[in-house]
């Protein structure tokens, strides 16, 4: 399965239509850059990426990454049609199977409020609904062919429409629990970070053990939920710093970290300043 790390969203790049004939190969690639997304609408084609097989049967699809080497394995034994389309991100993103967990980014300006999330994607999975990913391909090869920067906006909507359905469809969270298990723990934490963190009020609320949903969390997200909790908090601080004129001390209690020292260490730590010289930091002087 892969990861993408989000914002940014993957893009998409280029797609188009192929038919291969009895004894058709696809085109031996190392290192191409792009993922490449294939859905097959008639036969089969019989892919190898890094020694590994990877057959796309007709109402299939599968994602092909873009640092390994794919080749035919064997030529298709009856005619085989199929779409494909390449796409890339500017983000981070990796396979499941490297136990890559998603770590929590700390960049971007404090205005900007940015939240991120993981984006999974199946490797290769069976359509539920073939002919409504055939006509978003076949409406994404159409805009390829208008230039207006409009027409980008659409395409790029459209992709990721795609993409979500591909996600939907395919059941991720309920091929890997573990997913929906930590989404829901940190949806929780989110809707209850003014409150002390309960581990017995979160399971209750989860039914789950809370080691589990600790184990979850750090698959997914690659923190603890203490940690979880402590960022979203210190990113609720932030806002209120800059955008407010309440006492810090008063900040610290409705972020939900009580007391006042551990909030001041708390913040230095993640922000590498003290609240109060953060606040100055993006107030403009008074003339």
């Amino acid at each position: 399965m892969f990861q993408f790390i989000c914002p940014p969203m993957p893009h998409y790049i280029i797609g188009g239509e192929d038919t291969y004939p009895i004894g058709g190969k696809h085109a031996a690639r190392s290192n191409i850059g792009v993922f490449d997304l294939i859905v097959v609408t008639r036969g089969c084609l019989y892919m190898e990426e890094a020694g590994e097989a990877i057959d796309i049967a007709a109402g299939h699809y599968a994602v092909l990454r873009p640092d390994q080497a794919h080749r035919t394995a064997k030529p298709c034994t009856e005619e085989t049609r199929f779409y494909w389309l390449h796409f890339q991100t500017v983000g981070q993103w990796s396979f499941m199977d490297e136990n890559q967990p998603f770590a929590l980014s700390r960049y971007g300006h404090p205005f900007a409020q940015i939240e991120y999330f993981p984006f999974h994607l199946p490797r290769s999975k069976r359509l539920q609904a073939p002919l409504e990913i055939e006509e978003k391909m076949r409406e994404l090869r159409r805009l390829q062919d208008q230039l207006s920067a409009h027409s980008r906006f659409a395409q790029q909507q459209l992709f990721h429409s795609l993409l979500l359905m591909l996600q939907e469809e395919s059941g991720t969270a309920a091929d890997s629990p573990y997913l929906r298990i930590a989404e829901d723990a940190a949806l929780y934490l989110r809707r209850q970070y003014r409150d002390p963190l309960s581990y017995k009020q979160m399971a209750e609320e989860l039914h789950f053990h809370p080691n589990y949903i600790s184990l979850c969390m750090k698959k997914t997200f690659g923190c603890t939920p203490l940690e979880y909790l402590t960022r979203h908090r210190i990113d609720q601080a932030k806002r209120l710093l800059i955008h407010t004129n309440e006492p810090i001390g008063k900040i610290a209690e409705d972020t939900g970290f009580g007391s006042f020292p551990y909030f001041v260490r708390c913040f230095s730590k993640h922000t590498g300043a003290k609240p109060k010289a953060f606040r100055m930091r993006y107030r403009s002087e008074q003339p």
